[in-house]
Parts: C-alpha cells; sequence; structure tokens
C-alpha cells in the first residue's frame, strides 16, 4: 500500500510539470541547437550570460501568462478577442502559423541532414535524408493520430528526457575549462570574427530569438486552463514554469559548451548544424557524435510535434471549443502542415535559410506579445488585486525594449543573409 501510494505521488509530481516539459520541447528545437552551437563555436563561452538573460525573460513570460489564465480563466487568443480588438488574435494566428510551416520545412530539413551525415558512420553512403523524413514525419502523425492532450505532453516528455540525456552527457565529455564557464556570465559582447559576416549582436538576437519564442506563451494558457489550475495553484505553476526555463537553460548551455571545448579550442568556425557530426568526430570520438546527433534529432522531433499541433490548437482555442483532435478536419490539417516537412529533403532546399524566414516572423511578434500581456495584466477590472506591481511593470518595460532591438538586429541581419543568398 504504502508502495502504491509513493507511486502515486511520484506519478502526481510529474504530471504537474508536463505542461513546462511539453514547452521544453516547444522551444529546444534545431534553430535554438544551430544558434546555441553557433554562438559556442564562434565565440565560445563568452555568451552564456545571453543565455541566462533569454531564460529568465522566458521565466517571466510563462509564468505572467499562466497567472493571467489562473486569474480570469481566459487564454490569450480569448482575451485578445475580448479585451483588445478580434484583429489582433488573427494576427496572432496568422503570424505563428507562418512562422511554424516555416519551423517544420527547416526543422525536418536540418534532422535528415544531420540523420544522413550520422548514418554514414555505420553504413558507407548513408542514407537518403528523404527515408528519414518520411520516417520522423510518421512518427510524428502517429502520435498525434492516436493521442490526445496527456498523451502529446507524456510523449514529448519522453523525448525531452532523451534530448537533455544526450546534451547533458556531451556536456560532461567536453567540457571547457571552469573559468572560461564563468567569465560566460559576465555580460560582454566580443569583437566582429574576421573569417564571420555575422556580428555578434546577429547571433546574440538569433539567441534570444530561439529562446524567448511567443508561441510559447500563447500555447502556455491553453496548457493552463486545460489542466485545470487555478488561482490557488500559482505556486505549482510558477514552479513549472521555473523548472521549465531552467531546463531550457541546461539544455542550451550544454550545446554551447559542447561546440565550445571542441570548435572554438580549434578555431573552427560553424555554419549550420550537420557540420557538428563530421567535425566533432576528430575531436570527441564517436560516442560524443553520437549523442549530439541523438540530442539534435530528439530536439527537432519534440518541436515537431507542438510545432504540427499549433493551428489546430489555435483554431480551437480563439472559437472556444475543446480542443478535439479526432475530427477529420484537424487530422488533414495537421497532415498537410507535417508532409511540408518533405519540401527541404525533396527540393533539396537549403533548411538554414527557410528557418532564418520563419524566425523573421518570430522577430516581429515578440514585441508585440510583450505590449498585449502588459496591457491586460493593468486592467484591474480583470486582474482585481493581482494586477501589475510597478516592479512586474519595470521588468516588463525592459523586457519590451530589449525585444525591439533585439528584433531591429535580427530584421537587419535577416535581410542581408537572404539578399546574400540569391
Amino acid at each position: 500500500m504504502n508502495q502504491n501510494l509513493k507511486q502515486f505521488k511520484l506519478f502526481k509530481f510529474i504530471t504537474f510539470f508536463l505542461p513546462g516539459i511539453f514547452l521544453i520541447g516547444f522551444n529546444i528545437g534545431t534553430g535554438s541547437v544551430t544558434a546555441m552551437a553557433q554562438a559556442g563555436a564562434d565565440y565560445g563561452m563568452s555568451l552564456l550570460w545571453t543565455i541566462i538573460i533569454s531564460c529568465l525573460c522566458t521565466f517571466f513570460m510563462i509564468n505572467l501568462y499562466g497567472k493571467y489564465t489562473l486569474i480570469t480563466g481566459e487564454t490569450a487568443l480569448q482575451a485578445f478577442r475580448k479585451h483588445i480588438h478580434p484583429a489582433v488574435s488573427y494576427f496572432f494566428i496568422i503570424a505563428l502559423t507562418f512562422g511554424v510551416c516555416g519551423s517544420v520545412m527547416g526543422v525536418m530539413g536540418i534532422v535528415s541532414e544531420i540523420s544522413y551525415e550520422w548514418s554514414k558512420t555505420f553504413i558507407r553512403d548513408g542514407i537518403s535524408p528523404i527515408y528519414f523524413s518520411i520516417l520522423y514525419i510518421s512518427m510524428v502523425y502517429f502520435i498525434f493520430w492516436n493521442g490526445n492532450t496527456q498523451i502529446f505532453e507524456r510523449s514529448a516528455a519522453l523525448i525531452v528526457a532523451i534530448m537533455a540525456a544526450a546534451f547533458l552527457a556531451n556536456f560532461f565529455i567536453m567540457m571547457p575549462p571552469a573559468i572560461d564557464i564563468f567569465k560566460g556570465f559576465i555580460p560582454s559582447i566580443p569583437s566582429t570574427l574576421e573569417h564571420s559576416n555575422k556580428s555578434p549582436s546577429l547571433v546574440i538576437s538569433s539567441m534570444v530569438g530561439t529562446t524567448v519564442f511567443s508561441g510559447l506563451f500563447i500555447i502556455r494558457t491553453t496548457l493552463v486552463k486545460e489542466a485545470g489550475w487555478k488561482i490557488e495553484n500559482y505556486k505549482s505553476q510558477r514552479n513549472d514554469a521555473f523548472f521549465s526555463a531552467f531546463l531550457m537553460f541546461i539544455i542550451s548551455a550544454s550545446i554551447m559548451a559542447a561546440a565550445s571545448a571542441t570548435l572554438y579550442a580549434e578555431g573552427i568556425s560553424l555554419n549550420k548544424a550537420s557540420q557538428m557530426i563530421t567535425l566533432l568526430e576528430p575531436l570527441a570520438g564517436p560516442m560524443a557524435v553520437s549523442l549530439f546527433a541523438i540530442g539534435i534529432i530528439a530536439a527537432g522531433v519534440s518541436s515537431q510535434l507542438p510545432n504540427v499541433l499549433m493551428l489546430p490548437w489555435l483554431i480551437c482555442d480563439y472559437s472556444n471549443k475543446k480542443r478535439d483532435m479526432s475530427l477529420p478536419k484537424f487530422r488533414l490539417l495537421v497532415l498537410g502542415i507535417s508532409l511540408l516537412g518533405l519540401v527541404v529533403p525533396f527540393f533539396e532546399a537549403r533548411p538554414i535559410l527557410v528557418m532564418i524566414i520563419s524566425q523573421a516572423f518570430n522577430a516581429v511578434i515578440l514585441p508585440i506579445t510583450v505590449a498585449c500581456i502588459f496591457y491586460l495584466t493593468n486592467l484591474k477590472s480583470l486582474m482585481n488585486c493581482y494586477a501589475n506591481t510597478w516592479v512586474t511593470n519595470l521588468i516588463l518595460i525592459c523586457i519590451f525594449i530589449f525585444s525591439i532591438f533585439s528584433s531591429y538586429i535580427g530584421i537587419n541581419g535577416l535581410f542581408q543573409v537572404i539578399s546574400n543568398s540569391f
């Protein structure tokens, strides 16, 4: 009996963290892996502070959006439609959908390319990327077809656990000097590298953009409402948000450390994540390469599941209807979005360019996301005694200014990259 009680308490404890773990799968995708690996390869651990600030901003925003739903019972899109203007909700649905579609194409392109490079260590000419894309798309769609929100959360938790274990193991195998890690906590902007056309500011912007993602905050309100949490669950909600942001930091820092201890130490630059497979083996050995490949594949698959669910969830959220993913219209919609994952390997497009274009939408969305929650959480008619304090408003203003600055740098950099690509 005591054993069963302990198991029940453990299961209940883990269940409380499932919404946060689902957000980790959403947040840590191949875009994050590429951004952190490139930062580590080019600048060592000197930009570790960027990850810390980004994760703190993410925690603050996740917690604030979740708190709003705890108090009002409304999700983000419902609140935008009711208290600001329906056009704001439409904007988020359209912008997030465009971003997600680009992400689906880019993520699957990168994951299949990495799988192809990794397969060369076992098979002479490797396995074609198109077969890997079909395999991963089928895997994600199978989970979607047979699941509900709880199944999605538990599936994401399992994949995230694999990803975290792989990257953490990699960290201990290829850990950079402790002094470099401690120096990374001190904010500084390194000088532009001679062999790179990317400024440190653009690298910082890409790191922020892949961590402080507006889609997280919108979906967070849906997960909180479906979990049935009320204001008395605020402490649990906050702890769940903190756990999510903390694990995001650990995983992101581990990826940066792996690139710093190997590529940066050898003076080798990095342009795309798949290069890590060929560059790491002579420096760190086949075990580290395999762990890194498993981590990236898990990151890609874990981010694909919430990516393909985004649009149907937003539609249900806006219309305030139950999220029944077994409806034929949603199954066809998710199938269509999933099949976008074949675009890059089938047409041999450039996955990095596709990811860059999709991130342009994220850069535009973030300041609006901050402004909306600032307005809503200052309405005493909605928040009553839980309206923002001056400290909360000051933090939000700082995040808003930082998001504007980051977006400006990022958009300028995107135009430069796109113009250089054609």
